[in-house]
């Protein structure tokens, strides 16, 4: 394996967008080579004008709409030419340098998929929001019983693929839902997930988190419904 491609979809991060891409880009992702895809869903705040002046150092994507973070996924793994795909918020929640121990599972051949957990050190629990911690762990149970599995945190952004997987499966989810369904369809293929501890820093609602109890019953709905159907 000699290429990762960091799919980056950003709406509204105009305070945390440079920062995390000097982050990226100070990560050695275990010698890899970099590509980095950026992919703007319809800002507002004036973040699309920031990553059109980056148009020569990087692969960027601009939605005319809005859509959701679960498209925006969807364009940049089609853009993807690398042989492991990996997912980056673009906010500061999490840090870059926490992917190189999943890259080297699948790098080394002893994983397809890792996800890094944010619950597998107890010690992170108080990065987040309450409500947020009682919605990972019932998602996170609901999925090990639905789908036979032994997870620790279902709802992570990190998620690294090799990226043949990713091509396998088909993501309909535009927002948020696409976390339980992307699992789900793995699962289904008896994919084993495996995990790696990772550090987390939570956002506050007016820091600019987005996700609502909204997106945790579509959650539970998408879960149920790729339980029973493809």
């Amino acid at each position: 394996m000699k290429k990762i491609s960091i799919i980056v979809p950003i709406y509204n991060e105009i305070d945390s967008i440079n920062e995390i891409i000097e982050k990226i880009n100070n990560t050695d992702f275990d010698s890899l080579e970099k590509e980095i895809i950026l992919v703007d869903d319809a800002s507002t705040d004036g973040s699309t004008d920031i990553l059109k002046g980056m148009q020569d150092r990087y692969k960027i994507i601009f939605h005319t709409k809005n859509q959701g973070k679960g498209a925006a996924l969807r364009t940049g793994f089609a853009a993807a030419t690398g042989d492991i795909t990996i997912i980056q918020d673009a906010d500061l929640e999490y840090n870059p340098e926490d992917y190189i121990p999943l890259v080297k599972a699948i790098k080394k051949g002893n994983a397809d998929v890792v996800y890094g957990s944010r619950l597998y050190n107890k010690d992170y629990e108080q990065n987040f929001l309450k409500t947020s911690l009682f919605a990972n762990k019932f998602l996170t149970k609901m999925t090990n019983i639905l789908f036979f599995a032994n997870l620790t945190d279902m709802e992570t952004c990190y998620k690294a693929f090799k990226s043949n997987i990713l091509k396998e499966i088909t993501i309909k989810s535009d927002r948020f839902d696409f976390e339980p369904e992307i699992t789900a369809k793995i699962l289904k293929k008896g994919i084993k997930i495996k995990e790696h501890p990772i550090s987390y820093n939570g956002r506050q609602y007016e820091e600019g988190k987005k996700i609502t109890w909204k997106d945790g019953l579509h959650a539970v709905l998408t879960l149920i419904k790729y339980r029973f159907s493809d």
